[in-house]
């Protein structure tokens, strides 16, 4: 009778947390499961004549990717997404310390300033930067004005642009996750590695680094698998010269009309992304980051 009760109380407690549950499971199966279907099944099927998909099977979609053109634009995009993670951890780290270590009457403040951007749209703050990198703006007018050059450089529509627009937009992403970690780290570890004979470096590498290591770890996702996808930035300070994968998979949806080989290209792009995730978070993050990040 007792195990009858304690079952009849556990499948309770099920039906309950289902309860409590369901409009979270409705909205991810509604807004998210249901997209990647339809775009798992367009990717194999034909290219309509003027666009839209013909329901005629196909895996043409998938080999073509392995074409030249494709796979620069996909290496080309994990090496700015990547250069772009490690200049921001080099830069929103010590930003990160110095704010976790400020009085706390002007945390709050820096804490403002950091979060100050998200109050503009991403697209005028990269269009704020065309505006300072093309031939006429800023930079080129200061440096023709000083007599330093003498004629404008080649700043927009490079790589460079793309890596600038990627670090300027990502900082928040990796300083607010650092600051979490780092606010946490208790000085007086510090202090007792500082008795022990360590130097300031070797105290920063052996104990701070290490105890901070689930904020690296949140910030370099946040950072690399938004930068991985992005468009806007690439498409307005990179243009055709530097296209990453996220400007082809736009083109595809849009101008070209090929609505499988995007979704193929989509799909192509998650799978790499989840495969050097889990590679990051099993060799580089280590297991106690893979579990926290779990």
């Amino acid at each position: 009778m007792r195990k009858r009760i304690l079952k009849f109380f556990h499948r309770h407690q099920n039906m309950k947390a289902f309860g409590i549950l369901s409009p979270c499971i409705f909205w991810l199966g509604f807004f998210f499961l249901m997209p990647l279907v339809i775009m798992a099944i367009y990717s194999f099927l034909q290219r309509g004549l003027y666009g839209g998909v013909e329901w005629m099977f196909t895996w043409e979609h998938y080999p073509r990717f392995i074409d030249p053109i494709y796979l620069k634009i996909l290496v080309r995009t994990f090496r700015l997404s990547f250069m772009a993670t490690i200049a921001l951890l080099i830069i929103g780290y010590p930003m990160a310390y110095k704010i976790a270590r400020a009085q706390k009457r002007w945390r709050n403040v820096l804490l403002f300033l950091v979060i100050l951007p998200f109050w503009t749209s991403d697209l005028i703050r990269t269009y704020a930067w065309m505006l300072i990198l093309r031939d006429t703006g800023l930079i080129n007018n200061l440096l023709m004005f000083l007599h330093i050059i003498d004629e404008p450089l080649t700043l927009l529509y490079t790589e460079g642009a793309i890596l600038l627009g990627l670090i300027y937009v990502y900082l928040p992403f990796m300083v607010l996750p650092l600051y979490a970690s780092i606010e946490k780290l208790d000085p007086s570890l510090l202090e007792a590695a500082e008795d022990l004979g360590a130097t300031p470096f070797w105290g920063f590498l052996k104990v701070t680094v290490p105890l901070t290591k689930s904020g690296i770890l949140a910030g370099s996702l946040l950072v690399f698998i938004p930068s991985v996808g992005v468009y806007v930035v690439s498409d307005l300070l990179g243009g055709a010269k530097a296209m990453m994968i996220g400007n082809l998979v736009k083109l595809q949806f849009g101008q070209a009309r090929n609505w499988p080989f995007g979704s193929a290209a989509s799909f192509i792009l998650m799978t790499v992304v989840l495969f050097a995730v889990f590679a990051y978070l099993k060799f580089a993050g280590g297991k106690e980051a893979l579990e926290e990040a779990r």
